[in-house]
């Protein structure tokens, strides 16, 4: 039972950096049409992504312009994601 622990956690661990990651972009205000702003949108899309594809889902979703199906479809590769990047913050937790 420990490991499902484990694994739950990952998740909303990445899903909570993700988040974290999504407002502070939010929040910097960085122009996306200069090439800087690009760049920097990019990188915090790696982290961020879950977040962000989840609102675009769950607003296909509330509209009807997405199925059921692919609504869960894609908050089970989001979660996939989301569980990658919960591993990377965990192991930098122990680590440091």
């Amino acid at each position: 039972m420990g490991s499902g622990w484990l694994v739950i956690f990952a998740v909303v661990s990445g899903y909570t950096a993700s988040g974290i990651v999504a407002s502070l972009y939010r929040l910097s205000g960085i122009d996306a049409e200069s090439r800087h702003g690009r760049i920097v949108r990019q990188a915090a899309l790696i982290v961020a992504g879950p977040t962000v594809l989840l609102e675009t889902a769950y607003r296909g979703y509330a509209k009807k312009e997405w199925s059921l199906l692919m609504f869960w479809f894609a908050v089970m590769g989001l979660s996939y994601w989301s569980f990658a990047i919960g591993l990377l913050v965990i192991d930098f937790a122990i680590r440091f």
